[in-house]
């Protein structure tokens, strides 16, 4: 499964396959193959991709097109 709205977040954000890597606390590569759908992302990475792009799973997956998002996630985990 290829998850486009993966990678159309992170550029809307204005940040690198690297800087969204080291968030996660992975290597670019395994980021990248996320990105692309060649490797399943793990739950908890989900978790704070959402809270990074402050969206719900349901809509980085592609299983709904609202993004409902969460005014306090960016706060939460110190983006704010």
């Amino acid at each position: 499964m290829h998850f486009s709205r993966l990678e159309n977040l992170r550029i809307d954000h204005d940040l690198t396959q690297a800087e969204v890597a080291f968030f996660l606390g992975c290597q670019r590569e395994v980021y990248r193959r996320y990105e692309k759908g060649t490797r399943q992302i793990p739950v908890d990475f989900l978790i704070k991709l959402s809270q990074l792009y402050n969206v719900s799973i349901d809509y980085l997956v592609g299983l709904t097109d609202t993004k409902n998002t969460y005014p306090r996630a960016k706060k939460q985990i110190g983006l704010d």
